[in-house]
């Protein structure tokens, strides 16, 4: 087999292992009604089976990619397949709601190592610029069709069969990638002079927001002033505000706090956690909608689904690029991000009795070309002030706080809805009509945030000029190098 041949075959391997892990982030969306009524979840409680995945991925982001720097990406990607396909059997056979979240909290880091170092291994394996861009372009297609794919197999497999086999189906697939891994990859190399891992950084952030999301699902039962809110709230403050003391102190911090003097990196990470914020929200309350108000089938949301999935897959890699080169990354950015606005506030619209071609539709596609066009220029604009040996932090410091904003933002829309709804329920209305305001406040709650998004990327970032971007082969998401 010719070199190029064995590198290829090694891209099609982590493109398999990443499919698995962008698989796992939106075929649980399909399937949440069947798990609520069969492992018993409160309707706030029911975000954790998303917030335990989003929260450890998250948390550990930086520390997967510290690891595969230590010990190798090869033996991190794999030890990362092991544990998540092991936790996918333990998710896929949970007999308790709390086991299931458990479970999916094991996820998370597993698919945290496996994603930290696919990238950095694809980019050692394609050095010269027009193999690496061709590389990165079924990568990024294997990342946006991925969605597409999940949404449609988690409504197939929940109306087919049951829930339990979204997750039970990761373990062929991890099984197969594992041992195509340990004969295709390339060996890891011994490297002197490796970072320490700051450990204890990653725990104490993770643990911070979760303090912060438990006490925001808990609000509505517990009361908002309460003790009980109020103190797990200070706890995840104070754990927050210690590690960010910590990170300023240490030789080698899990996150440099040198990068937030960046205007565009800050700026970013803001952008970042309100979009994310709306968008996770938005797959999480749609579902619910589309099964809880309209009565419609797990087969029949994941059908539902796929429009936005396939336009925002078709816009990532056809589309985004070639808008941001030829206007740069504001304009695409911030007119991505209102369409994502005017998506959900469409949505926030949709009554019970409301028409899939009408109420549904127009705002699937209407997210999709949005999220579509707005998620490159985000990196973009990340990595453009950063130096090159500095762009892959850049990026995992970006993707983290996605990830963390999805599952805060996650919580508190959740959380808004709950609230609405319980309220139309004392004063006597209907269950169907109460849970429908409910998720229509916590829709439009979604839409200000992504217009919040639009206005602060709009107004407040100064990309450099296209042609002065180093990277912008990296970015070619087109397979046929079109």
């Amino acid at each position: 087999m010719s070199d190029l041949k064995s590198r290829q075959l090694a891209l099609y391997v982590l493109c398999l292992g990443d499919l698995m892990i962008v698989l796992d982030s939106s075929i649980v969306n399909v399937a949440l009604p069947s798990i609520q009524t069969d492992l018993g979840f409160s309707q706030a409680a029911l975000a954790w089976v998303v917030n335990a995945y989003l929260l450890t991925f998250g948390g550990f982001l930086l520390l997967s990619g510290r690891l595969g720097d230590l010990l190798g990406n090869k033996r991190v990607f794999l030890g990362g397949v092991v544990s998540f396909t092991i936790a996918s059997v333990g998710c896929g056979l949970a007999p308790t709601s709390e086991f299931l979240v458990v479970g999916r909290a094991i996820q998370g880091l597993g698919g945290a190592a496996v994603s930290a170092v696919a990238l950095s291994l694809i980019m050692g394996l394609f050095t010269e610029p027009g193999e690496r861009a061709k590389a990165m372009g079924i990568f990024g297609f294997v990342m946006s069709g991925g969605g597409a794919l999940g949404v449609l197999l988690g409504g197939v497999l929940t109306g087919l069969f049951s829930w339990h086999w979204i997750f039970l189906v990761n373990v062929p697939i991890g099984v197969a990638v594992w041992f195509a891994a340990r004969r295709v990859l390339p060996a890891d190399e011994s490297v002197i002079d490796q970072p320490r891992l700051d450990v204890i950084g990653a725990v104490m952030v993770t643990a911070a927001l979760m303090c912060s999301v438990y006490a925001i699902v808990g609000g509505n039962e517990a009361g908002w002033l309460s003790a009980q809110t109020l103190g797990i709230l200070g706890v995840g403050v104070g754990l927050m505000i210690a590690f960010v003391a910590r990170e300023a102190r240490i030789a080698d911090p899990l996150v440099p706090l040198r990068l937030f003097k960046l205007r565009n990196v800050s700026v970013s990470q803001i952008v970042g956690v309100l979009w994310a914020a709306a968008m996770f929200a938005w797959f999480f309350l749609a579902a619910l909608y589309l099964q809880k108000v309209l009565g419609y089938s797990a087969l029949e949301v994941g059908l539902a689904f796929v429009p936005s999935s396939v336009v925002m897959a078709y816009c990532s890699l056809r589309v985004s690029d070639k808008l941001v080169m030829r206007f740069g990354i504001r304009r695409p950015l911030t007119v991505g991000l209102l369409l994502a606005a005017v998506s959900l506030a469409l949505f926030s619209q949709a009554p019970v009795g409301g028409s899939f071609l009408i109420h549904v539709l127009p705002s699937m596609i209407l997210l999709g070309i949005g999220a579509g066009i707005a998620f490159n220029p985000v990196l973009l604009a990340a990595m453009g002030d950063v130096e090159p040996h500095e762009s892959g932090l850049a990026s995992g410091v970006v993707n983290t706080s996605f990830m963390m904003g999805g599952a805060l933002g996650l919580a508190v829309l959740v959380s808004i809805s709950t609230a609405r709804t319980n309220h139309l329920l004392a004063s006597g209305s209907s269950r169907v009509h109460a849970l429908n305001e409910g998720l229509q406040t916590a829709f439009a709650v979604g839409a200000v945030a992504a217009l919040l998004a639009a206005i602060v990327g709009g107004a407040f970032l100064r990309p450099k000029p296209m042609a002065d971007m180093d990277a912008s082969a990296s970015f070619d998401l087109d397979p046929a190098g079109a």
